[in-house]
């Protein structure tokens, strides 16, 4: 406990020396976001409640705080929250198909051992549970970089104003390539990280290269991941779209 609170109190201090205000304000947001989050999880133990609408709820919910508490209300960041909830909203149909047909909700085996004694039958929907989780995981990808690119997309059209509706939006799709690796990479080696433990474990149990990617753990890890690329990779044109045609229409208007 001491250690958490030594560690939180660095990030803090940090946070303050390194973002002032801003700083204070994500500091305050981790903390935010976190209720969202148990919040959503304690009423999805309720049977009755439907995992993919409380996942948009939520995911709604972190990409307001995220982006509006944080960054304050603006053309940029109204901007990246249109783009982050269309995002998620298309996203969401598509990991429900996958999550279904690849059949990697519930436990795995070699997770199944510490839950024996436990009653898995509890009313729960593991499918819509599942495309939760990838959800969840992704929301904080998707939403930085519809702001990494609607916010240079603003200051590229400041310095110039004259461009045109689809220059605006080719610079996007180029700032948006640039953003793509080092994204998609985040999320590789933070499963990697995130993992380690399981993956010597299946070195030890000597598995087999072609049980380590058919066990549905490792199997539902990767699929999370190219899931969460997917949606990176989509937010990039609809956020570039989206900024373009408000911008523009914007300078019309005035």
């Amino acid at each position: 406990m001491n250690t958490l609170v030594l560690l939180t109190g660095i990030l803090f201090i940090l946070m303050v020396l390194i973002g002032g205000r801003k700083g204070i304000r994500s500091f305050i947001a981790l903390f935010l976001n976190f209720v969202v989050l148990l919040f959503t999880i304690f009423i999805m133990l309720d049977p009755t409640a439907d995992p993919i609408i409380l996942t948009i709820i939520a995911s709604t919910a972190i990409s307001f705080i995220t982006l509006f508490y944080i960054s304050e209300v603006n053309s940029t960041t109204k901007t990246a929250f249109i783009s982050t909830v269309i995002t998620i909203v298309i996203l969401i149909f598509f990991i429900m198909y996958v999550t279904e047909k690849a059949m990697i909700q519930g436990f795995g085996e070699e997770e199944i051992g510490e839950l024996y004694i436990f009653d898995l039958y509890i009313g729960v929907d593991f499918v819509k549970i599942g495309t939760a989780m990838i959800i969840m995981s992704a929301i904080g990808a998707i939403t930085d970089i519809t702001i990494s690119i609607a916010s240079p997309m603003r200051e590229i059209f400041h310095h110039h104003p004259s461009m045109s509706r689809r220059d605006l939006f080719q610079s996007g799709l180029s700032i948006g390539r640039d953003i793509l690796g080092t994204n998609s990479n985040t999320l590789f080696f933070a499963f990697f990280g995130g993992y380690l433990a399981l993956l010597i474990w299946f070195k030890d149990l000597s598995y087999s290269l072609g049980e380590i990617v058919n066990s549905k753990v490792f199997t539902a890890e990767i699929l999370t991941i190219l899931c969460a690329g997917i949606g990176i990779a989509l937010a990039i044109p609809i956020t570039s779209w989206i900024t373009s045609y408000f911008l523009v229409k914007r300078r019309e208007k005035n």
